[in-house]
Formats: structure tokens, C-alpha cells, sequence
């Protein structure tokens, strides 16, 4: 870096050596209008206050040169400010405990706005009559460091370090946030049993609704199966089977060769000769005598115009416009007709002369043939 020489200092009239040895360092430098010979005497001209200008300054080469400014500023104001605050204030905070005091006058208009001094914190013990706040204030304001942040209730307790302390309020805070969390965590467990409580009872009472449903509705086949039978058994009571003591040897739709049609058309209940044969219903004999290879045939027209066909019989008890009522014996087993033994052929035909299973019939009508 390179070196300057600093301008020269201005000689000042207040300076205790101005105008002898002190003054003569100069005389040189500014002209020789300072007087060197020990009377103190006044220069010749007068003496202002200087004014360093650009012309009467040498400029300064290198690095520190002070830069032209422009709108009045110095490009380097910024950097040679931070400096002269930097060295001020050290040389300040240096110097100021060994200065006086300095009285500082305030204006009215300000004076009149300052709060009372007896209420700023810890200012009550310097006046006459302080209350007991003032003095807590004052020892609170007095006290150490390490038991700066402590809170009244602390204090109370016995704590008189700030470590210990926060220390204290570190661990209850932690202590706070496991007490949570176990809080949470039981919270979720009872959440999670009562879900799951919830659950359980829904399913026991779905379970408990299938069951009686399940139950409600075999009452309810069981209750019309039991009606079905009381309503069998009833009609049973005015219906009967042909014939008894039988074997039933060909039913209704059976195929072969011995039927002209290639198919069985009856139910055939084979039984002795001369077994009695009954009144399946209450009627009216439609026709009653021999039908071909049908033999001696009887048909019975009930109410609703369904009408039995009883053939092969052995002899006929009834005659044509006869009523009968259920059971009533209307002829006798036999073998007439195209037959290979006794038995009874028992054909039912619709009102319209259709050809029905009579055992289906039978077994709508209460009987089990």
C-alpha cells in the first residue's frame, strides 16, 4: 500500500503553544505571518477558521485518494462513515467514565408529557415513602442474572436459578407432551374398542335378525303346511279312495303295448273280484253299462263337472241319474273289458273331457292312494 503525507494541521489560536515553538513549525508552510519571537503577539492578518479546499489540499495517491463527489456526496461516504462511527464510539465508550456529568435541560412542552418517575420499574426505592411493589420491583431489578426469567410462582417454590428453571419447565413441558400423547393414544384405543363394540353388536344383532327371520319364516311354512293338512283333511272328509285292500300295477301315462294308444290313461288298482267300489265324491251317475274294451263302466259327473270313469267291473250297483255321496259303493272289482286280471281302471276327465293323472287328483283331494 502506499504511503501518504497527511496534510499539515491548521494552528489554532487555542492551542497552548500558539505563537511560540508550536507555531513555528509553520511559519514555513503558511508564509512566514506567524511571529516566532515569544510575545504572543497577533499576526498581521486575521484569522478565520479554515477551510480545506480541492486547490489549497494536495491530493492523496494510491488506495485513499478521496474520491470527487458528485451531488455532494463521496463515493465512499458509505465505508469512511462506518469507520468514524466505529473509532468514535470506541473512543467513547473509552472516555465517558471519566467525564463529568452533563445536566441536560428538557423543554416544558416534553417535561409535562414524561411519566411520574416513582411509577418506572425499580425508580420507586429512590423516593420517600415506597411501597412494598416498589421495593419487589427494585429486588427484582437488583437480582442476579442466573435468576433472571424466574416467575413469581417459581420464586414461591424456591427456585432461585434460571437453569434449573428452565430445566424444570423443559422437562414438565416434556412430561406435558407424554401425558398427551398417552391421552391420544388411550383416546384411540377406546375409539378403536368401541368400533369394534359396535361392530360385534351389529353383527350379534344381524345374526339375532337372520335368526328369527329364519325362524319367522319356518313358522310360517309350518303354519301352512298345518293349514293345508286341516284343509286336506277336511276335504279328505268328503272325498274317499275307489277301492281298499289294492295294489296299484299301472299309473297314469305308463307306456306299452297293451294300451291302444300306446300309453297307459288310468290308475289301476288291482284287487280280488267282487271288492266293492265306492263314490269318490258326491254326484250324478252319468252312464253306467258295458263300453267295449272298456267292460262294464260307470262315470260319476261331479258338481263342478269333473267326471270318474270306473271300468272292468264285475256287476254296477247304480243306474243313470242317480245321486250319490262320498263313499257310497256304486259296483264290484272284476276282469271284463281288455284286462289280464281283476282290478279297478279309474280314468278322471275334466269338464271339458280332458284326460288327467288321477293320482294327482287324489292327492288334491286329501288322498293318498
Amino acid at each position: 500500500m502506499a504511503s501518504n503525507k497527511p496534510a499539515p494541521e491548521a494552528p489554532s489560536r487555542f492551542h497552548p503553544d500558539y505563537g511560540t515553538g508550536y507555531g513555528a513549525e509553520f511559519t514555513g508552510e503558511f508564509g512566514g505571518d506567524l511571529r516566532t519571537d515569544g510575545n504572543n503577539a497577533e499576526p498581521e492578518r486575521g484569522w478565520d477558521e479554515w477551510n480545506p479546499t480541492e486547490e489549497s489540499v494536495r491530493p492523496v495517491r494510491g488506495r485513499h485518494r478521496v474520491a470527487k463527489q458528485r451531488n455532494g456526496l463521496a463515493r465512499s461516504s458509505t465505508v469512511l462513515g462506518v469507520g468514524v462511527i466505529a473509532a468514535v464510539g470506541a473512543g467513547g465508550m473509552a472516555t465517558a467514565q471519566g467525564k463529568p456529568p452533563v445536566s441536560i435541560s428538557v423543554p416544558d412542552s416534553i417535561a409535562d408529557n414524561l411519566p411520574d418517575a416513582k411509577s418506572l420499574p425499580g425508580m420507586g426505592s429512590l423516593f420517600s415513602g415506597e411501597s412494598e411493589a416498589d421495593k419487589a420491583e427494585v429486588a427484582a431489578a437488583a437480582a442476579p442474572l442466573t435468576t433472571a426469567g424466574i416467575t413469581t410462582a417459581e420464586v414461591e417454590q424456591g427456585t432461585t436459578d434460571a437453569g434449573e428453571a428452565l430445566r424444570a419447565r423443559i422437562l414438565q413441558q416434556a412430561e406435558q407432551q407424554q401425558d398427551a400423547a398417552a391421552a391420544e393414544a388411550k383416546a384411540a384405543q377406546e375409539k378403536e374398542a368401541a368400533e369394534k363394540a359396535a361392530a360385534e353388536a351389529k353383527k350379534q344383532q344381524d345374526e339375532a335378525e337372520a335368526k328369527a327371520a329364519a325362524e319367522k319364516k319356518k313358522a310360517e311354512e309350518e303354519a301352512r303346511k298345518k293349514a293345508e293338512a286341516e284343509r286336506l283333511a277336511k276335504l279328505a272328509a268328503s272325498y274317499a279312495l275307489p277301492t281298499f285292500s289294492y295294489t296299484i300295477t299301472s299309473t297314469y301315462g305308463q307306456a306299452g303295448s297293451m294300451w291302444s294308444s300306446g300309453h297307459h290313461t288310468g290308475l289301476d288298482f288291482a284287487a280280488p273280484t267282487g271288492t266293492p267300489i265306492k263314490a269318490v265324491h258326491g254326484g250324478t251317475i252319468k252312464s253306467a253299462g258295458l263300453a267295449g274294451s272298456y267292460g262294464y263302466r260307470t262315470v260319476l259327473e261331479l258338481e263342478d263337472g269333473t267326471e270318474i270313469w270306473y271300468c272292468h267291473q264285475s256287476s254296477i250297483g247304480v243306474s243313470v241319474g242317480q245321486k250319490v255321496s262320498t263313499g257310497e259303493t256304486i259296483g264290484r272289482v272284476g276282469a271284463t273289458g281288455n284286462v289280464t286280471g281283476p282290478h279297478l281302471h279309474l280314468e278322471v276327465h275334466t269338464a271339458d273331457g280332458t284326460g288327467i293323472d288321477p293320482m294327482a287328483w287324489l292327492r288334491g283331494k286329501g288322498l293318498n292312494p
